[in-house]
């Protein structure tokens, strides 16, 4: 009798053990299921700004993430499987925004995706770390110190591609943040980063106070600037320029380089003679000189050069044109050379990416690229990745380094200066302004950005172009190779365009502007602050758990 009944409770035991083992893999399977819903949409929502819709979904993106962190609990094990959560979403992320990479350099695609990944993710796991042993609040300004200070840090290293920013994702939303010309693009970053918190904060704490909080951070920046976009007032000054796109394709990326140079020099010829004679300005693109015949600085008379010196001043007598060119600089014996020169036998030489301007009367200018294309223009940090280089080579990249000037020129005369950034340049906001605080009263970039092909790479990088507009109150005239050409007024509004694929010829009159913006002024200095925040928050968390181990607060 005894036996029995201890074999029946043994039974409804293992029942009841078996019916908690069923119950508990159901609920991991629930929650890993919602896991990956929450890193579909967070990736949904941080992808828009960058396919051409809307970066507005930006201002929730991160709560999918934020949301995931609050359902791990501060142990060691909970922390590495956020880790792989945030870094699955961030390459994704990175993937589908930027995989047209690829398309020109394989090795700067796979280095460029992984540190685009990694440091967001980076600023995610402070967040997570913080937000388990300390105050809310603390955790908060710890991500946004930290996001921002990364995207800043990604900025000023050799090896920077801040395509991601978060403030780029409004490109197409240019109606949405005129504010731009007081805060940059980082000021974007920062208003994505208070709407998120706000709106998580009011999900995890039910909260409608805090979710009209988020609703009042997301609606009056907008308000604020549509008010700007319908009272801004241009200048009735004029500059009349003309953008000129050859269509010469780059991709495959050597096809370029198969047409002879005397075809390419003629087809140039043809199309600066149809833009209007009194421009005073004409635009050519990025390295539209010497595809495949070298132009020597030590000397100025390759047929290239000489060509467009006699259209110029057969056709625009008072104008001038500005064209791309791959350039190199001999030094004689005896003169010291830069630390970029390289050495063929006896020789010793610098190549250049390079704006030229041949302007009236004879006279010229030069300024070289001085932002560099990771990957395909330079390798970073030489003497750390020489033992890759090889491999940097297979895998399509370039194991030299161009030339730079120490600095950026304007050209023109004194009535109408004009800043002339150089393809990837257009993307750092604070170097661009640099030709503004300069004296620019109009800006262009010239680009051969059809590396990449028929993809989002191009468009993004226009659409870059529109942010700079906002940001420097300037005029933008845009030569490309292969597209996209055009011009963009002070609001960011593109006037007119060529698009990809097409040959052609655009003028327009763009204003001229002498101002100078708050952003044009002080530059990226929200980047900054955010970098002392992020000390302040280090030092408070220090601080806090010491007085907590001492027992000083609860």
């Amino acid at each position: 009798m005894f036996v029995k009944s201890k074999y029946v409770i043994k039974c409804k035991n293992s029942k009841y053990l078996l019916s908690l083992q069923i119950k508990s893999q159901g609920k991991m399977q629930n929650l890993l299921r919602n896991r990956i819903l929450l890193v579909a949409l967070a990736v949904l929502l941080l992808s828009s700004g960058w396919l051409r819709t809307t970066g507005l979904t930006l201002l929730v993106a991160l709560v999918p993430i934020l949301t995931i962190s609050e359902s791990y609990d501060a142990s060691r094990r909970s922390f590495w499987r956020m880790v792989g959560w945030t870094w699955i979403t961030m390459l994704a992320w990175a993937i589908i925004t930027c995989w047209w990479i690829w398309n020109s350099t394989p090795a700067g695609a796979v280095a460029a995706l992984l540190v685009t990944a990694t440091l967001p993710t980076v600023a995610v796991m402070l967040y997570h770390y913080v937000s388990k042993r300390a105050p809310r609040s603390l955790a908060y300004c710890t991500l946004v110190g930290a996001w921002i200070a990364l995207e800043y840090f990604y900025l000023t290293t050799e090896a920077s591609f801040p395509w991601l920013t978060l403030g780029n994702g409004f490109a197409n939303d240019v109606w949405a943040v005129q504010w731009y010309e007081w805060t940059g693009t980082y000021g974007g970053s920062l208003w994505v980063l208070v709407c998120n918190l706000l709106f998580f904060e009011a999900l995890r704490r039910c909260s409608v106070r805090r979710a009209v909080a988020g609703l009042v951070a997301t609606v009056v920046p907008i308000v604020v600037s549509l008010i700007v976009w319908f009272g801004y007032d241009e200048n009735d000054e004029r500059v009349k320029i003309s953008v000129v796109q050859p269509n010469f394709s780059c991709f495959p990326i050597d096809q370029k380089y198969d047409l002879p140079d005397e075809v390419q020099d003629s087809i140039f010829r043809a199309l600066i003679e149809q833009c209007p004679s009194d421009s005073r300005y004409v635009l050519l693109p990025e390295t539209a000189l010497g595809a495949n015949s070298a132009i020597w600085e030590n000397d100025w008379s390759a047929a290239a050069i000489q060509n467009i010196r006699s259209v110029q001043e057969s056709h625009l007598p008072e104008g001038s044109v500005i064209t791309g060119a791959s350039t190199l600089r001999l030094y004689p014996l005896g003169v010291p050379a830069s630390a970029t020169a390289r050495v063929r036998g006896s020789m010793r030489y610098d190549v250049y990416n390079t704006a030229l301007e041949f302007a009236p009367q004879g006279e010229f200018d030069v300024r070289h690229k001085i932002k560099l294309v990771v990957g395909a223009e330079k390798v970073p940090y030489p003497r750390l990745m020489s033992f890759i280089s090889g491999l940097i080579v297979e895998l399509g990249g370039s194991s030299g380094q161009l030339g730079t000037d120490p600095e950026p020129t304007v050209f023109g005369s004194d009535e109408v200066p004009i800043g002339v950034a150089i393809c990837y340049e257009s993307v750092y906001g604070e170097f661009y302004a640099d030709f503004v605080r300069r004296g620019a009263k109009v800006m262009s970039v010239i680009t051969n950005d059809g590396w990449w092909g028929e993809t989002n790479g191009h468009r993004q990088h226009f659409s870059y172009s529109r942010l700079r507009a906002i940001e420097t109150r300037r005029s933008v005239a845009r030569s490309a190779n292969t597209g996209i050409s055009g011009f963009i007024d002070p609001r960011g509004r593109v006037i007119s365009s060529i698009g990809w694929d097409e040959r052609g010829v655009l003028t327009a009159e763009v204003p001229v502007e002498s101002r100078l913006t708050l952003y044009t002024r002080y530059g990226d200095y929200i980047a900054r602050l955010s970098c002392y925040l992020l000390l302040l928050c280090a030092l408070y968390y220090v601080a806090y758990r010491v007085r907590r181990r001492n027992h000083l607060v609860n």
